[in-house]
């Protein structure tokens, strides 16, 4: 099992300390998100500043930007990296692709990311064997790839796509068509090996592909000393309260709870709502245990079931080296 590192919110001038910081604590790839900041632009400074590391976006919004947006700045860092970009696409909700970005959302989220993906495709395969783009969907036309705008070939044209997701719809969507799926924090063992892991065999079974054609990446709540409790309930109450999330909870029979919260978040009544996690909610969506048992905790509850594993709990030099270390050794052995 891979042990992967979250890249903090930071400004760009620190992310060269981290990434070597990272790859020499043994880390497999940094993942940025996009929250505070561009996902991309981080990439290019950790492999200015490391050999091996890989590095991918969990996540770049999909819905924010055209394929050829995405197209162009995947293969640039996969150019500059020798190949260790990996492109994680993710597709938000819907509140947030139209009052944050400003883009519209589509009728169908699976069938535009399904479209998105083939786009992007049909550009690198334009880049690289030079044959004339010609993508046609409901979503996107893309037919005109002059000399001047064609980038050419690069090394290692082969640049993974992950796609995140929480429902069934993508779980099955990066069974048929992506590299890698990367599971929402908010999951239980149950739901991932009872629906999601299922959705993603059935996507594998539907295009023909293997098991071992995708790799299943998990970003884990742990708790591990007192001061993170709170934090771990306040993420799960929060992402508990999106509608669109409501299979987990309900999966568990807690649907009454996650609409308690969903109406707390209506009323911006944040403080409130980590007290309606339960000890037991806790335990389901979040390893508790002390530091020392985290390996063999992380690996009883994934074990046979991921592929690539990550904390949900940033990594920052300096702070707690011993720990990432013996855990990334750990799991690898």
């Amino acid at each position: 099992m891979l042990l992967d590192a979250a890249l903090p919110p930071v400004p760009l001038s620190s992310v060269p300390e981290i990434a070597h910081a990272a790859e020499a604590a043994g880390f497999e790839a940094l993942w940025s998100t996009e929250t505070l900041h561009d996902p991309f632009l981080p990439a290019a400074l950790a492999f200015e500043h490391t050999r091996g590391l890989g590095f991918g976006t969990a996540v770049a919004i999909a819905f924010a930007r055209s394929p050829a947006t995405l197209a162009y700045t995947a293969w640039d860092l996969a150019q500059a990296s020798g190949g260790r970009f990996i492109l994680g696409l993710g597709t938000q909700v819907k509140a947030h692709v139209e009052r944050r970005f400003g883009m519209p959302w589509p009728d169908s989220v699976v069938g535009k990311l399904r479209e998105q993906i083939g786009a992007i495709r049909a550009l690198w395969n334009t880049w690289q064997t030079g044959t004339p783009l010609d993508f046609r969907g409901e979503y996107y036309k893309l037919t005109l790839m002059s000399p001047f705008f064609n980038p050419g070939r690069i090394q290692h044209p082969g640049i993974p796509i992950y796609i995140a997701g929480v429902n069934t719809g993508l779980a099955r969507l990066a069974g048929e068509e992506a590299q890698g799926f990367l599971v929402h924090p908010f999951h239980s063992r149950r739901y991932l090996a009872e629906v999601l892991t299922p959705a993603v065999q059935q996507g594998l079974e539907k295009s023909g592909r293997l098991r071992g054609d995708i790799k299943i990446s998990v970003t884990a709540f742990a708790v591990t000393a007192s001061d993170e409790d709170l934090l771990v309930r306040s993420q799960i109450a929060f992402y508990a309260s999106t509608p669109s999330y409501r299979a987990v909870m309900d999966l568990h029979g807690w649907g009454e709870t996650a609409e308690k919260l969903s109406g707390l978040a209506r009323l911006g009544k944040w403080g409130e709502m980590p007290a309606l996690v339960s000890d037991e909610m806790l335990r389901d969506f979040a390893v508790v245990c002390s530091p020392a048992e985290l390996p063999e905790k992380l690996l009883e509850r994934y074990g046979g079931l991921v592929d690539r594993l990550g904390l949900y709990l940033p990594f920052v030099p300096g702070q707690r080296d011993r720990y990432w270390r013996e855990l990334a050794a750990a799991l690898k052995d």
